[in-house]
């Protein structure tokens, strides 16, 4: 191939953009070359088909050019002695217009067009060469090449049967002597292609197609001379009439269809469609070679699905609105040509108005369930937290939000609000369900002790320790949840170590130098005011934003009165299964227990319940044996009433008004001092606390 490659070898045509060439137009003014290089410091880095940028442009720029850049590495390279191509060799050129070639120092002096490559490998006789004989002889028309001399330098199999001949007959024999010399001839002068030529000489009867081969100088290289036998072309014959059944088939499929069909070309212009088409157009008959645009211009169909199908290339689905008003779900299918360009569309009208209000109503009914599903699900994990105010929802829904992390959480709040019941939720609802939850109370237990109980001790770690030692509260609940209540009773040094012990991931038991690694995920909570106290230097402030990862504020009961009948009918029902009791709170008792300012929180709350089911007479407890275990007149003046409801407003200030005159003459006993706590006049006291106590007996 050495031979060859020397006569083949295109020189390089280059320009240089690094540094830049000034002269580089003059370069292409004269040149009849076909390809361009670009170089970098003497370095050739891509190439350009010229061809591509003189269809495109008549001036341009070097940035012009650089656009149609093609890197050289997609190149595949031969050297200049190489004799034989390997088989990926030979894929690897069928992708590329060109090959570039190497010297003997392994550096680049030209190129080698795609097609003068292939014909030399097809000279050769080896394995991998006769890969692509292969390919040419398994296509079943007829295939002749002829070159510019009008020599037969290639052909199929298939071709030799097709004309009866042998390789020695067809090899380097004139294509005159097998074809139609005035078509050869008329296809070397036009370079234009002569399709469907019968040619019968006598036993050879055969169609004949002539195909020119032109360069990349539009020269004319050779012939493609594609033949078929006569009885293939019968076959054709056939399957054309097999068309035209389908053709018929396909009518008759149309108008059996449900949907409205339409097919248009790429200028909309009707070609077919079926016989439901012309319900929904607008009343007028639809005739083939009409132009959906127009139609569609009417105002019959809104937006135009024909417009996007061509505008996006691709099958488009809308809903359109007639104007008759209905929903019509269209879809525009393209159908394209060889080339890629829309030869035709297909369009599929559907009547879905009932449908859209289906669904509709379908998705209503799908959200109220969905709604009602998630509400039954937040109402099973509830289980030991009573709730129904918005405060509580916020902060539950932080809970279940947490329950998809491993982060550390501070819960902050009043004493007596449930941060432990927090923390179980947050543990129950958690990726740790199945693993240990444990709490241990900082302030519950002495400094010196504290340590032990939360990091453990090793064997004779101190006098008085089991002999076996102890695993702390960090060991027993690795993997799980540890609640370290009331934080901010620990002592300053307790915290350092707590501190390295949530840095590190490991735990030392006191006595032992072996650090344990360990996986928690830490709960503190606080009735304190951490960040002050961080303030004051009495809390560690790294320990703070440690444990500060997650913040949860857990509201006092003042703050969601319309909790406490939901908290005190629970506490009720626990007692009366407890003690197999059936007490009931009155209403007036329930109003009462809502205007309490219960600064012992939810804790005073269920200490106040059992206390009155201790001491209740009478199994409905009423609103004045309430009042007794209550300190209501220690309460602001400026306390606001509390609204847990929607009533008619005149009904509502009745209530209120009768409230305070009840709770004024319960504490000061008289009208003149209920008066003068009231700020109203004392005959205006007298006559309405009178018209209350008429209205509690029946008189009117």
């Amino acid at each position: 191939m050495t031979s060859f490659i020397a006569r083949k070898v295109h020189p390089f045509l280059t320009i240089s953009i690094e540094p830049f060439e000034q002269q580089w137009q003059e370069k292409l003014k004269n040149t009849q070359t076909s390809f361009l290089f670009l170089t970098e410091n003497g370095t050739i880095i891509s190439y350009i088909f010229l061809k591509d940028v003189y269809k495109n442009h008549v001036d341009f720029t070097l940035e012009t050019l650089r656009s149609y850049a093609q890197p050289i590495d997609d190149l595949s390279v031969i050297h200049q002695n190489q004799s034989l191509a390997s088989l990926p060799f030979i894929f690897q050129i069928l992708g590329a217009p060109i090959t570039l070639v190497k010297n003997e120092a392994h550096q680049y002096n030209g190129y080698i067009h795609r097609e003068d490559l292939l014909v030399e490998l097809l000279r050769q006789e080896d394995n991998n060469t006769n890969v692509l004989k292969m390919m040419l002889s398994s296509i079943p028309m007829g295939i002749f090449i002829a070159d510019h001399h009008n020599k037969i330098v290639d052909y199929n199999e298939a071709g030799l049967k097709m004309m009866k001949a042998s390789p020695r007959q067809m090899e380097g024999a004139e294509a005159n002597q097998w074809f139609n010399k005035n078509l050869l001839n008329h296809v070397y002068e036009t370079k234009r292609e002569v399709l469907n030529q019968i040619q019968v000489e006598g036993e050879v009867g055969v169609l004949v197609d002539y195909s020119p081969i032109v360069n990349q100088w539009g020269a004319s290289d050779g012939i493609m001379i594609i033949v078929q036998d006569l009885p293939m072309v019968e076959e054709m014959a056939m399957e054309i009439e097999y068309v035209k059944n389908l053709n018929a088939d396909l009518n008759a499929i149309l108008a059996s269809m449900y949907d409205e069909i339409v097919v248009v070309n790429a200028e909309g212009d009707v070609l077919r469609y079926n016989e439901h088409f012309i319900t929904n157009a607008g009343g007028s008959v639809l005739k083939v070679g009409d132009n959906l645009f127009a139609i569609e211009n009417q105002h019959y169909f809104s937006p135009s699905v024909a417009h996007l199908v061509l505008e996006k290339k691709e099958k488009i689905s809308i809903i359109q609105e007639t104007s008759a008003e209905k929903n019509i779900l269209t879809t525009g299918n393209p159908v394209f040509d060889e080339e890629g360009h829309i030869h035709r569309i297909v369009i599929a009208f559907r009547d879905i108005t009932e449908t859209t209000q289906l669904k509709s109503e379908l998705q209503e009914t799908k959200a109220l369930n969905k709604r009602f599903k998630e509400e039954l699900e937040i109402l099973k994990r509830r289980d030991k937290i009573i709730y129904c105010s918005s405060e509580m929802e916020q902060v539950m829904a932080k809970v279940y939000k947490l329950g998809e992390f491993h982060s550390s959480v501070l819960i902050m709040g009043e004493s007596g609000v449930g941060k432990e019941l927090i923390a179980q939720s947050i543990h129950r609802n958690g990726l740790r369900a199945q693993q240990p939850f444990l709490s241990i109370n900082c302030g519950a237990i002495p400094g010196e002790l504290l340590e032990s109980e939360l990091f453990g001790y090793a064997k004779g770690a101190f006098t008085g320790a089991h002999t076996k030692g102890k695993l702390g509260y960090f060991q027993q609940a690795d993997q799980g949840v540890l609640l370290l209540d009331e934080i901010g009773e620990m002592s300053a040094d307790l915290q350092v170590k707590l501190l390295r012990v949530l840095q590190e991931g490991q735990v030392t038991p006191v006595g032992s130098a072996k650090p344990i690694a360990i996986d928690v995920q830490i709960i503190a909570a606080t009735n304190k005011n951490l960040e002050k106290m961080v303030e004051e230097g009495t809390f560690r402030e790294d320990l703070y934003y440690r444990i500060n990862v997650i913040p949860i504020t857990v509201p006092p009961l003042r703050e969601r009165p319309e909790d406490i009948p939901l908290l005190a009918y629970h506490f009720l029902q626990q007692l009366n299964l407890k003690y197999d009791k059936n007490y009931l709170l009155s209403p007036e008792a329930m109003n009462v227990l809502e205007v309490h300012t219960w600064p012992g929180n939810i804790r005073e709350l269920e200490n106040i319940i059992e206390r009155l089911v201790v001491t209740s007479d009478e199994q409905v407890i009423s609103a004045d044996l309430v009042r007794s275990f209550l300190k209501l007149g220690t309460r602001s003046g400026k306390q606001k009433p509390i609204i847990t409801d929607i009533v008619p407003y005149y009904e509502a200030q009745e209530s209120i008004e009768e409230q305070l005159i009840l709770l004024a003459m319960e504490k000061y006993k008289t009208t003149t001092k209920a008066a003068k706590a009231l700020q109203i006049s004392q005959p205006a006291v007298s006559r309405k606390y009178n018209k209350i106590l008429r209205k509690q007996v029946g008189i009117d």
